[in-house]
C-alpha cells in the first residue's frame, strides 16, 4: 500500500517507520501544504495525518473520499484542534486517544478508533502525559493496522453534545503558567495556576 504520511513533528516519525520497515508498506512523508496537483500525481492509496500543522481543503480531501486519516491526542470531541493535552488536564476533560476520518471541520469526522487513557495526575508532568498518549495513539494504530489498510472499520458518527475545541491562539494566552519548569510542570501545579489566571 502506498501511504502519504503528513506530519511536522518528529514524534510521528517512529510510526512512519513502523509502516515502511515492520509492514512493508510505500511510505512517503509529507511535511508540506497538500494540493490536489501533488496528490493526483503521487497517487496514494492512504493518507495519514498525524501531527500535521495544515488543515487539509475540501478540494484535495475530495481526490480520495473516505481515505484521509488523522490520528489525534485527545478523546474526541473533547479538546478538537490545538494543544489537546494542556486542556484535557486545565480544564478537567476526558483523557484518551482518538483515530478518526478527516472531513472540513477541525477533528469533527467520523471515529475509526477511540480508547480512553487515566492518568494519576499527582506522578505525572506535562511532557510525561505527552509521550504517554503518543504511546498508546501509536499502539492503537499498530495493532488495528490491518483493519485500517484494509477499510474494514465501520466509522462511528461523533457525539455532536458537549466536547471542545482550542486554538493555537487560545494556549499563547495562558503559556506563561508553564514558568520555569516548562513542559515539565507538574499536573498539580499546572491546574493551580491554571486557575489562578481564570
Amino acid at each position: 500500500m502506498k501511504v502519504e504520511f503528513l506530519t511536522n513533528n518528529d514524534i510521528s516519525l517512529s510510526l512512519a517507520d513502523w509502516l515502511k520497515q515492520s509492514r512493508g508498506e510505500q511510505v512517503l512523508i509529507n511535511k508540506e501544504r497538500l494540493n490536489p496537483e501533488n496528490l493526483k500525481k503521487r497517487q496514494p492509496d492512504l493518507v495519514v495525518s498525524y501531527n500535521y500543522k495544515y488543515i487539509i481543503p475540501p478540494d484535495v480531501l475530495g481526490i480520495l473520499p473516505g481515505k484521509f486519516i488523522n490520528l489525534h491526542i485527545s478523546l474526541l470531541p473533547w479538546n478538537r484542534g490545538a494543544d489537546p493535552n494542556f486542556w484535557s488536564f486545565v480544564e478537567n476533560s476526558p483523557k484518551g486517544v482518538t483515530i478518526h476520518l478527516i472531513d472540513e471541520g477541525i477533528d469533527t469526522g467520523n471515529i475509526l478508533l477511540q480508547k480512553e487513557i487515566i492518568f494519576n495526575e499527582e506522578e505525572e508532568t506535562l511532557a510525561s502525559s505527552y509521550r504517554k498518549l503518543h504511546q498508546a495513539l501509536q499502539d492503537l494504530f499498530k495493532s488495528n493496522w490491518t483493519h485500517i489498510r484494509n477499510f474494514e472499520i465501520v466509522p462511528q458518527t461523533q457525539i455532536k453534545e458537549g466536547g471542545s475545541i482550542h486554538y493555537l491562539k487560545d494556549f499563547a494566552k495562558t503559556k506563561s503558567i508553564l514558568g520555569d519548569e516548562g513542559w515539565n510542570i507538574p499536573i498539580p501545579l499546572l491546574k493551580k495556576r491554571f486557575s489562578e489566571i481564570k
